[in-house]
């Protein structure tokens, strides 16, 4: 435990003698991107920092409830997350005759590609270009 306990101190957690720890929250989200790396797993860093993995995981809620700021990884280091990617066409907003429409044009930005296409353009097109533009990366 007492290198366990060097190891945090030089990460600037304050240790009482009571053993109540106090974690800064950039000690916190460091635990939290290590949690990310592909391999790991949350509970041998739970392990290396010395807390419990429930502890751990609620730093983790916190990251993604966005009250915990990660710092950058590099992106080799990352595990790919994936997400659920709906298009459809847009249903009435139950806008009144008369009232402007908020958007006229659509632009979809990835990296240093920008393509700009006029509001009405259907689901399916713009569901055509996102797979193109997925293929192309």
């Amino acid at each position: 435990m007492c290198a366990t306990n060097a190891f945090l101190r030089s990460l600037g957690v304050e240790i009482h003698a009571s053993g109540h720890r106090r974690w800064p929250d950039e000690v916190k989200a460091q635990a939290v991107a290590e949690t990310l790396r592909a391999g790991a797993t949350v509970k041998d860093v739970a392990v290396r920092f010395g807390v419990q993995p429930n502890q751990l995981s609620a730093w983790r809620r916190l990251a993604k409830n966005g009250d915990l700021v990660l710092p950058a990884l590099e992106d080799d280091a990352l595990e790919a997350v994936f997400t659920q990617l709906v298009v459809r066409d847009a249903e009435p907003l139950g806008i009144e005759v008369g009232e402007p429409k908020a958007w006229s044009e659509l632009r979809i930005v990835v990296g240093e590609v920008s393509i700009q296409l006029d509001a009405d353009t259907s689901a399916a097109r713009i569901a055509d270009i996102v797979r193109a533009l997925g293929a192309a990366s």
